[in-house]
């Protein structure tokens, strides 16, 4: 599990007083990027070999200004040229919102989906952890 902690942004509230819905995937992406450095270490963009497929969020609670965050990331799925990853928000020991994505390794010269090179998966395996 990868793990990234912050304090909400207050711009990244709305008029009601918490955090905005749109603001999580942006999170969630915040908290994918070690995974994006196990396929670019650098994250180079002109040698960029990944493309979000899929993304869902589910909002199960209020997250607020002035209160720390955890974003926590998980593979939960590992395929031959893409994988899931589930995350979580978690703020005062509560989950606000979970999602899941998916993310496919890509040939961007092929225009097509590549094999997961088996340095990248064994690297991916240490944090499967499924569903």
């Amino acid at each position: 599990m990868f793990t990234t902690q912050f304090d909400p942004r207050f711009m990244e509230t709305d008029a009601l007083g918490h955090i905005n819905n749109t603001v999580i995937p942006v999170w969630f992406e915040e908290g994918r990027t070690p995974i994006f450095e196990l396929f670019v270490p650098q994250l180079d963009l002109s040698r960029w070999n990944l493309i979000l497929a899929s993304v869902h969020v589910d909002f199960l609670a209020q997250t607020y200004y002035g209160q720390p965050v955890t974003i926590e990331t998980r593979i939960t799925r590992l395929g031959g040229a893409s994988f899931d990853v589930s995350q979580q928000v978690v703020q005062d020991g509560k989950i606000t919102a979970r999602g899941k994505a998916v993310m496919v390794h890509f040939d961007y010269e092929a225009n097509q989906s590549a094999p997961i090179p088996a340095p990248i998966r064994t690297a991916l395996e240490a944090h499967l952890s499924p569903e």
